[in-house]
């Protein structure tokens, strides 16, 4: 969804704000084995970007020996970003979770979001982009960062 400018300050972070270059750790809630999923696409392709990544989902202790976490209080770090791959009402609790253990930065993928949740971060200072994929993004930032035109981040 495609949001003025103004518009986009009141709902939440833009991309420009997400310099996915500086981020090291990412935590994916909804992470699954199940590989037609997009918990598990992003899960892998967050990994073959080079993150240190975390898997949340509490029925799996591992997912291709990516350590998973029943809940983000169980990680062993609070990572640079929070991922988002659950279903709106999920994402409404998991945001609050976020909030008290001091998560700066959440990304929603499309289907996660909803306008509670956006309106919770932005409430609280936490930068959330919405209706956009993490992989398209880091995809476009690889190639950019490797000498082809577009934007510095």
């Amino acid at each position: 969804m495609l949001y003025s400018d103004e518009e986009e300050r009141q709902r939440g972070a833009s991309l420009e704000d997400f310099d996915i270059t500086k981020i090291k750790s990412v935590a994916v809630v909804g992470a699954t084995r199940d590989r037609e999923k997009y918990g598990y696409k992003v899960l892998m392709d967050l990994r073959r970007g080079g993150y240190s990544v975390y898997g949340v989902n509490p029925n799996y202790r591992e997912i291709e020996g990516i350590e998973c976490f029943p809940d983000i209080q169980s990680l062993p770090e609070l990572p640079d970003l929070l991922i988002l791959v659950v279903p709106p009402e999920i994402t409404e609790k998991v945001v609050e979770e976020a909030v008290i253990l001091g998560v700066k930065r959440v990304w929603m993928q499309p289907g996660a979001e909803s306008p509670r949740a956006v309106d919770f971060c932005r409430e609280k200072g936490i930068k959330a982009v919405h209706d956009a994929c993490i992989m398209v993004r880091r995809r476009e930032v690889e190639k950019w960062s490797a000498g082809n035109p577009g934007p510095a981040h």
